[in-house]
C-alpha cells in the first residue's frame, strides 16, 4: 500500500484536491490530508497545494516546522505543488512586501504587470482566472497522454521567474508567456488548479499517482 500525505497547512481548497487524488488513485493507495509531520516523512508521495497570501504561508509552515523539512522531502519522492504551493518554492516573492520562501528552485515570484494586454490589445484583468492553455515544453511523465496543449484552471495575481529555464516544463500566455509548470527531478509543480481542470487535470494526477518520481 502506497500512501500520499495532502499537506495541510491552513492553505486553501485543500478537501477538492484530496477528493481529485482519491477519485483517481490506484487501489491500495491510502489519501491523508495531514499537517502532522511525522505523517508527511511517512509519505510515499507528498501533494502541496495552497492558496492565499506567501507571508501567511510562510508563518503557517514555520509553525509547523514544514519549512526546513519540506526541502529535504521534495527530493526524496515524487512531490506535486499546485498554486500557492508552486510559488513557495522558488527564493523570494514580492508579495506581501518581499517574502523570503523555500529555495528548492532558483527564482522569484512577481505580481502580474498592470498594463498587460491580449494579442487584441485589451487590457487584461488582475488576477489571471479561469481557464487558459498550458503549453508543454519539456516532455515530463507527468504529461503522459496530454495533449502538448492542454487547458486548465488558473485563480492567481503571482506567477513564478525560475532563473534556470531548464526548470521550466509548461508555459501560459497571459499578455506573455510565463512558467506555469516548473520541475526537478521528483518535484513537479504548476500554478493552476489540477482538481479543477476536468479532464485534463485528473489525467495528470493520474500519472502523478503512478509516477516513480524520476526525471532527468
Amino acid at each position: 500500500m502506497q500512501s500520499v500525505a495532502v499537506i495541510d497547512y491552513g492553505m486553501g481548497n485543500l478537501h477538492s484536491v484530496e477528493r481529485a487524488l482519491r477519485h483517481e488513485a490506484p487501489p491500495g493507495t491510502q489519501v491523508l490530508l495531514t499537517d502532522d509531520l511525522t505523517v508527511i516523512r511517512e509519505a510515499d508521495r507528498l501533494v502541496f497545494p495552497g492558496q492565499g497570501a506567501a507571508a501567511d504561508a510562510m508563518q503557517a509552515l514555520r509553525g509547523l516546522g514544514l519549512d526546513t523539512a519540506l526541502p529535504e522531502l521534495a527530493a526524496t519522492r515524487p512531490f506535486l505543488g499546485m498554486c500557492l504551493g508552486q510559488q513557495i518554492l522558488l527564493d523570494w516573492s514580492a508579495e506581501n512586501g518581499g517574502v523570503d520562501l523555500l529555495g528548492v528552485i532558483p527564482g522569484t515570484v512577481e505580481r502580474f504587470p498592470g498594463h498587460a494586454i491580449d494579442r487584441e490589445g485589451r487590457r487584461l484583468k488582475i488576477p489571471h482566472m479561469g481557464w487558459n492553455v498550458v503549453r508543454q515544453v519539456q516532455d515530463h511523465p507527468l504529461w503522459q497522454g496530454l495533449p502538448r496543449e492542454a487547458w486548465f484552471y488558473f485563480v492567481h495575481s503571482y506567477r513564478v521567474l525560475p532563473t534556470r529555464s531548464e526548470d521550466v516544463v509548461g508555459e501560459t500566455d497571459y499578455g506573455d508567456p510565463f512558467a506555469s509548470v516548473i520541475a526537478r527531478g521528483s518535484m513537479f509543480a504548476m500554478q493552476c488548479h489540477p482538481e479543477k481542470s476536468a479532464a485534463d487535470g485528473l489525467r495528470l494526477l493520474n500519472n502523478f499517482l503512478r509516477w516513480d518520481g524520476i526525471w532527468r
